[in-house]
């Protein structure tokens, strides 16, 4: 059996999106040869904690914490990143258990990206390579150009970020993306970066993880199924660069209820940012009131943990994507949509991964744009095929389970390992 480090400071009970793809690999590695070994950051503050996520992770997968700077002092600084926080106590950590437990491979699997630059380090003091997981791009260009739609402190990341990219990935011995467009742009910074070693896998969804969600003892807070009104969910971040896509769906909300279809519907925008509880900023709901649909909609700024999103999107009658404006966006939370059998309405970039896979599951309308120029004809559309779908009878969205088998935790672990098994070869140290 080979022994893969997995690098994911978030772990549960830390409820995070960048950590579940390794949560619902950890019962599959094994079948692929492969025995994990977690490198986490203990300790809570400033992250949102789920219980139940840590009754998911298999007991007989080893699970290392170690301790981070105080954030009350590194506030002051400016910095809150745990993976900075913590980043001398993973080097040493990390080195002790690659050395004493014979690792074969390190698998970086985070959007703390700070954390990925230990490959390198590591690699120079054991020679054991390290594959990274490009969840969302590293060093973004879409906000090089997008202004509007950075984050606080852009120019500081920016330039650590474009320090370490360079530095960690020469060393890189392999690349998971979610996105193809992230390997296209990474290949064209490193081309040393083989193809053979790159995969694009998306984040995929468990239907244990639906089934879980079901079953919860919890109560949605925000409406009750089956009161007679339309439902319509999105659970997901905001921000700038899903401006177009939120006014497409409002301008499209506000036809409807201009033609008389739309008396009934309510909107739901829930866990839109990442800011600690009651600290959050609404930044979809002006859009709908700028659209004249605000009494519509509700947004729920704070983050919500993982299984009663989950229970949200069952709950619901209509399930809501919004893309970014950035082409190379892939939304990991389609896949947890799909799974949830519900009706979509998904309105994506044009060139986003996610098209080809919405249109063919048949779930609901797919709309695209290009640039804010089309928000109105998008708009228009999105409102027609809304009229006919609301007119149907409410049910759940079957398909078939062969359409759902390459995208469910299982088959996405194969393919992890397959790169990891590729990388080992390529260092002469297959089996």
């Amino acid at each position: 059996m080979r022994q893969l480090l997995i690098v994911s400071p978030n772990f549960p009970p830390v409820s995070a999106p960048d950590m579940h793809r390794v949560r619902m690999s950890l019962p599959y590695y094994a079948c692929c040869g492969w025995s994990p070994t977690v490198l986490a950051v203990g300790g809570v503050e400033g992250r949102v904690l789920e219980p139940a996520l840590a009754d998911m992770v298999p007991p007989d997968v080893s699970v290392t914490r170690v301790g981070a700077l105080p954030l009350r002092l590194t506030r002051l600084a400016g910095v809150g990143n745990p993976a900075l926080r913590a980043f001398g106590h993973l080097y040493h950590a990390g080195l002790r258990l690659i050395r004493t437990r014979a690792i074969d491979l390190v698998f970086f699997s985070t959007t703390m990206f700070p954390a990925l630059a230990l490959g390198r380090l590591w690699k120079a003091r054991t020679g054991v390579p390290f594959v990274v997981d490009m969840q969302d791009p590293w060093v973004n260009d879409y906000l090089d150009t997008h202004p509007e739609a950075r984050p606080k402190k852009y120019a500081w990341a920016r330039r650590l970020h474009g320090r370490l990219e360079p530095f960690t990935m020469r060393a890189a011995g392999g690349v998971i993306a979610v996105s193809p467009a992230y390997h296209a742009t990474l290949r064209r910074r490193y081309p040393w970066i083989d193809e053979d070693v790159c995969a694009t896998i998306p984040f995929g969804a468990a239907e244990e993880d639906m089934e879980r969600a079901r079953r919860l003892d919890w109560s949605n807070p925000w409406f009750a199924s089956g009161d007679g009104r339309i439902h319509a969910v999105y659970v997901g971040r905001g921000g700038r660069d899903l401006d177009t896509a939120a006014t497409i769906v409002f301008r499209a909300l506000g036809r409807l209820r201009q033609a008389g279809a739309a008396r009934e519907v309510r909107v739901w925008c829930i866990g839109t940012d990442y800011a600690p509880a009651g600290e959050g900023r609404r930044t979809l709901r002006p859009i709908a009131e700028r659209e004249g649909v605000g009494h519509l909609v509700t947004e729920s700024p704070d983050r919500i943990p993982y299984l009663p999103a989950l229970r949200v999107l069952h709950d619901a009658d209509l399930l809501v994507v919004l893309g970014s404006g950035d082409r190379e966006y892939s939304p990991s939370k389609v896949y947890p949509y799909l799974l949830a059998r519900r009706p979509l309405a998904s309105v994506l970039h044009e060139g986003s991964p996610a098209v080809r896979l919405l249109r063919e599951a048949g779930a609901g309308p797919v709309v695209t744009f290009r640039d804010a120029g089309d928000a109105d004809a998008a708009s228009q559309a999105l409102a027609s095929a809304l009229r006919e779908l609301l007119a149907r009878p409410r049910g759940d969205v079957v398909f078939d389970p062969a359409f759902a088998e390459p995208w469910l935790a299982p088959a996405l672990t194969r393919q992890q390992c397959a790169v990891f098994d590729a990388v080992l070869e390529r260092h002469g140290r297959g089996a």
